[in-house]
């Protein structure tokens, strides 16, 4: 592990800084203000897809004055479906028209036997799924010609064929697909919630050179279990293990999801000033953490 204050480079992704997700609500925020403490934008790649029309003449003026980074929904990586060619040539034809810094997506299936079932679920992780996810990745990166990075996502329930930990799965699909790693550290403090294991020893698990981005977002707790809603600023708790990551990782770059009760912009903004405080306290000589809050 990296010592405390060490920068520890992502050798596969350039650093962007720190980036937030545009949302509809924060189209006039973003292009008649230029926000100059925003470095990039996050966009779902789905949103965007059809040439023409005001989301799209959003997109290409925001590209102007930012970087993207496509993020997806619907490849379905794990699927045992054929991949959907209809979805990756719209998704290149994006990609060749906004030339993103890099494009994502979930590592999980949601498509089964021609059916959507609009959701983000698990996988087993076992050396068949394993082996299965590799070769799919390795097409969808033939096809687009470009590494994409998978992002983990939060999971409320597990498969009991689990042959190996989430973590050290996510790690060999990066590993042997030569693809990256989106790391959603809000996600990994759902799961581990969720499943009882501890969040820490899952970042530290992940190879240092496939993270080459950072999710940040809120919860919500119903009951015993708490859902990744995406409604609420970053819970201080999500703060601490972010600065864990940083510590791990080195300055990836990190953004801020906010897709419900989407507030005013000042507040995203409000936020992103938090995460630069994490980032520095994570790189500061000496025990900076306590400071950041």
């Amino acid at each position: 592990m990296a010592a405390r204050g060490a920068s520890v480079p992502s050798h596969l992704f350039r650093g962007q800084g720190c980036g937030l997700g545009l949302r509809r609500e924060h189209y006039r925020d973003v292009v008649e203000g230029r926000p100059p403490d925003v470095d990039w934008f996050e966009v779902i790649s789905e949103n965007f897809m059809v040439a023409g029309g005001n989301p799209r003449r959003v997109l290409e003026a925001v590209r102007r004055d930012y970087p993207v980074v496509l993020h997806g929904v619907s490849l379905s990586i794990g699927s045992t479906d054929p991949l959907n060619g209809a979805y990756l040539d719209e998704l290149d034809a994006l990609a060749r028209a906004i030339e993103p810094v890099w494009i994502s997506d979930h590592l999980c299936w949601g498509t089964a036997h021609g059916m959507n079932a609009h959701d983000l679920l698990p996988l087993p992780y076992t050396e068949e799924a394993l082996t299965h996810v590799v070769r799919r990745v390795a097409a969808v990166q033939e096809r687009l010609g470009r590494r994409i990075l998978l992002e983990n996502p939060s999971s409320y329930l597990q498969a009991t064929a689990n042959e190996m930990t989430e973590a050290d799965f996510l790690g060999e699909v990066a590993r042997r697909a030569d693809c990256g790693i989106l790391l959603d550290v809000n996600n990994v403090f759902v799961s581990a919630h969720n499943h009882g294991f501890d969040p820490r020893a899952y970042l530290d698990a992940l190879p240092v050179e496939r993270v080459g981005q950072i999710h940040l977002a809120g919860h919500t707790a119903e009951g015993d279990l708490l859902i990744d809603t995406h409604d609420a600023p970053v819970r201080d708790e999500v703060g601490a293990l972010y600065v864990h990551a940083i510590r791990r990782f080195g300055s990836v770059s990190t953004m801020i999801e906010w897709d419900a009760r989407v507030p005013p912009f000042a507040a995203l903004r409000d936020e992103l000033a938090r995460v630069r405080r994490w980032s520095a306290a994570a790189l500061a000589p000496g025990d900076g953490a306590a400071r950041a809050a």
